[in-house]
């Protein structure tokens, strides 16, 4: 059995359902994300796992045991929230060891454990320091630091980078996965960052409305999403229409002018739509496998850039690395290509 169970998770307010029959099996170690947007369900999942929001409907077995039925002070559970919620008129030293005070730990423990911690973090010269004396990345490494020196069973991370900007968050996501590598806990994260959840995760819980819509390992959910909400939410994509035909035999993808074969048994002239990543698609010169534009912005954003095409079809996003020298200008014409293994089709939704 897995060490993490929820089976058919449900929570509703009134009438709103919150979440709506979740099952998610965690492995020992394994550290998963929970993503989506705001109102999704992910926050009030993982405040039922901590047992401060009580199931509607539903399980949760940790190590083979009922947790329901467990106050969230003894379900050894360690918890770093959006906030931080570190005492400032405790040092970072005392922070950290308050968790450690609860459990009766003795203070030569105490003190060993809470120096192990903070060395951990990168914090082994603030432990004297105050919250209010430190920056936003290391009272970060503080909350940590006390959910970890506990020992938990599972960790719990509510959105803990949020408040970071965009440079020391990204350095964050590295210490964090190399910290839950290193103490090999087992991690639920809570994030709206879908490269966040990509950069931390060994399985991504994709959510939308309550529910689960693809559960997957990061590369495969982002290369190979189960829904329309998976593909536009999960980092950028085109959407195309296009039309099943067999040529010579073999079924294939008809979009505007360009044709791509698809794997047999793929019913003939179904309506379909084609998704496609934009760092997928490539500039070339007449082929079977690509459709006609013209491009109407350029922008240069530093390791790449973005075009924006227009096609009998609509706008095309396309993103091209800086190779060190700039692809089309405005207003030429353009052939956008891709390989049929890097598109993914479904039927079209009935109007």
């Amino acid at each position: 059995m897995s060490f993490l169970v929820l089976d058919q998770l449900t929570r509703k307010f009134g009438d709103h359902v919150a979440v709506d029959a979740l099952s998610l099996s965690v492995e020992r170690g394994e550290f998963v994300s929970l993503l989506g947007p705001s109102g999704c369900g992910k926050t009030t999942t993982l405040q039922m796992i901590a047992g401060f929001v009580e199931p509607t409907a539903g399980s949760i077995m940790l190590d083979g045991k009922h947790l329901l039925a467990v106050p969230p002070a003894k379900r050894g559970l360690g918890i770093v929230f959006q906030s931080y919620a570190l005492f400032p008129h405790m040092t970072a030293a005392e922070n950290v060891a308050f968790g450690l005070e609860m459990q009766a730990v003795t203070k030569v423990e105490r003190a060993t454990r809470v120096r192990d911690a903070l060395k951990l973090v990168g914090l082994e010269g603030f432990a004297e320091r105050y919250p209010r004396r430190m920056s936003g990345g290391q009272q970060q490494r503080v909350a940590l630091a006390r959910a970890l020196v506990i020992r938990p069973r599972i960790l719990l991370l509510d959105e803990p980078l949020s408040n970071l900007d965009a440079k020391l968050r990204e350095e964050m996501q590295i210490e964090l996965r190399h910290i839950q590598r290193t103490v090999g806990a087992t991690t639920i994260l809570v994030t709206h960052d879908q490269a966040e959840a990509m950069a931390l995760s060994d399985r991504i819980v994709v959510m939308n409305k309550g529910r689960a819509e693809q559960i997957g390992r990061p590369h495969e959910t982002y290369e190979r999403p189960a829904t329309p909400f998976v593909a536009t939410f999960l980092g950028k994509t085109n959407m195309l229409q296009a039309t099943l035909r067999l040529e010579n035999g073999a079924p294939q993808a008809v979009i505007q002018d360009g044709r791509w074969p698809v794997a047999a048994g793929a019913r003939v002239t179904d309506r379909m739509v084609v998704s496609v990543r934009p760092e997928k698609i490539g500039f070339s010169g007449p082929a079977a496998c690509s459709i006609g534009g013209t491009v109407r912005t350029r922008i240069f954003q530093g390791n790449h850039w973005l075009y924006q095409v227009e096609t009998a079809g609509g706008l095309v996003t396309v993103i091209r690395q800086n190779a060190g020298e700039p692809g089309p200008e405005e207003g030429a014409s353009v052939r956008l290509t891709w390989r049929a293994e890097d598109m993914a089709l479904r039927a079209a939704e009935t109007p």
